[in-house]
This record gives C-alpha cells, sequence and structure tokens, in this order.
C-alpha cells in the first residue's frame, strides 16, 4: 500500500463511527429473583440469536439479584425483541435499558 492510500485508511477510520452501521450500544439492567438456573435463561434471547454480550455482571442483595447486560455493538432491529424476551424471563422483576446517548455521555 502506498503511504497515501495508508493515510487515507487512518484518516477514515479516526471518523467512523464507534459501533457498525445498524447497531447500537445496549445495556440492560434487570432486577430478579436470586435462584439456580436465572443466568443462563437470561443468555437465551441472546444465544438464540447468535449474539453474545460484550459485558455480564450480577450482584446479590439479600432477595435480589441485579444483573447487567451489554453489547458495544447490537444490531437495532434485534434491541426490542430480546429486551421484550428478557422482560418474559421468568423470576425477572424489572427491566430497564440505558439509552446508547447515556452511554455515550458516560465514556
Amino acid at each position: 500500500m502506498s503511504p497515501a492510500h495508508l493515510a487515507a485508511v487512518a484518516a477514515s477510520a479516526a471518523h467512523a463511527p464507534s459501533a457498525p452501521v445498524g447497531t447500537c450500544a445496549v445495556r440492560f439492567m434487570l432486577d430478579a429473583d436470586p435462584e439456580p438456573g436465572l443466568l443462563p435463561r437470561l443468555l437465551q434471547p441472546f444465544a438464540k440469536r447468535d449474539l453474545v454480550p460484550d459485558r455480564m455482571w450480577s450482584h446479590r442483595q439479600r432477595d435480589v439479584l441485579h444483573v447487567e447486560l451489554a453489547m458495544d455493538a447490537m444490531p437495532s432491529d434485534l434491541v426490542a425483541l430480546v429486551e421484550g424476551n428478557l422482560r418474559q424471563v421468568v423470576g425477572v422483576h424489572h427491566v430497564a435499558r440505558v439509552p446508547e446517548q447515556a452511554l455515550r455521555h458516560a465514556a
């Protein structure tokens, strides 16, 4: 590659969006009953769409399990579907989606 081509590629990469086109950063915050088998059930909505969360975190506080599932580049057309499936998981009491704009401001 010529130096001019490398410079053009570097300049293009510097102005590229953080997530590929048609994707968005998403974070789901859930409160659920701390039951055996809950965490794998929360991964099913991702797995059946061939998705793997970038981050998964959980913390038990007495009788509530707080869970965070996040993806840096989730296909935009699947966000609402996955959110709906998470709401249907037995034992889940609350699901909140952190808006993409809030994730950008936190970074």
